[in-house]
C-alpha cells in the first residue's frame, strides 16, 4: 500500500480523501451539473448517504492499493474539498476520473490539479501509459486533456448520467509523451 502523497501547486493542495471530507464532498458533488458527465454507474438522483457510503466502502478500502484519490483544496480554504481526482490501476478503459464543484469552474483549477497527479502516476506508481475518457461534448474535460499533452485515439459508445450523452472520447498519454510535453 502506498500512502497518498500530499501534492502542492501554486493555488492548490491535493491530499487523500478522508471521512472528514464527507460534508464538503457532498455539498459540492451532489449537483446534476457536476454529475451529468459521469458514467451511468453513478446514480441519479444521488442517494442521501451516497458520498459517505462511497468514501467509506469503495474509496478508502482501495486507497493506496490499486486506487488513489486526491481531494482538491484551495490553499486559502484548506479544509474545504472542492473537487476530486481518482486514479486507478485497471483501466476500463480509462485510468482517471475527476470532478470539480461548479463555483470553481473556468479558473484552470482542474488542469493545475492534474499535472502533479500525472507526475505521480508516471514517476511513483510505474504507469507507462494512461488512458483517459470524457463524454463527447464535454468541452471543459476535453480541454484539460489537450492542456496536458494527451492524444485523442478514438470514440466509444458509453452510458452517462445524462441520458442524452452516448459516446466517450478516448485519450492516451504515454510517459514518454508526458515528459516531452512538460519539458517543451
Amino acid at each position: 500500500m502506498l500512502k497518498i502523497p500530499t501534492l502542492n501547486t501554486e493555488r492548490l493542495v491535493l491530499k487523500g480523501v478522508t471521512m472528514e471530507d464527507v460534508p464538503s464532498y457532498s455539498g459540492y458533488f451532489v449537483d446534476y451539473d457536476v454529475i451529468r458527465f459521469l458514467s451511468a454507474e453513478v446514480p441519479w438522483p444521488y442517494p442521501e448517504n451516497g458520498v459517505r457510503d462511497y468514501i467509506e466502502h469503495v474509496l478508502l478500502p482501495q486507497q493506496g492499493k490499486d486506487r488513489w484519490a486526491w481531494g482538491i483544496f484551495l490553499k486559502e480554504q484548506p479544509d474545504q474539498l472542492i473537487g476530486c481526482i481518482d486514479l486507478w490501476r485497471e483501466g476500463k478503459p480509462e485510468h482517471r476520473g475527476f470532478w470539480l464543484a461548479k463555483p470553481f469552474w473556468g479558473r484552470g483549477i482542474m488542469t493545475e490539479a492534474n499535472f502533479p497527479v500525472i507526475d505521480v502516476a508516471f514517476n511513483e506508481l510505474g504507469f507507462e501509459r494512461l488512458v483517459f475518457a470524457n463524454a463527447l461534448g464535454n468541452i471543459a474535460s476535453r480541454r484539460i486533456k489537450e492542456k496536458t499533452g494527451c492524444e485523442l485515439i478514438g470514440l466509444k459508445a458509453t452510458a452517462f448520467v445524462d441520458p442524452l450523452l452516448k459516446e466517450s472520447e478516448i485519450w492516451e498519454l504515454s510517459k514518454e509523451n508526458w515528459l516531452r510535453f512538460k519539458n517543451r
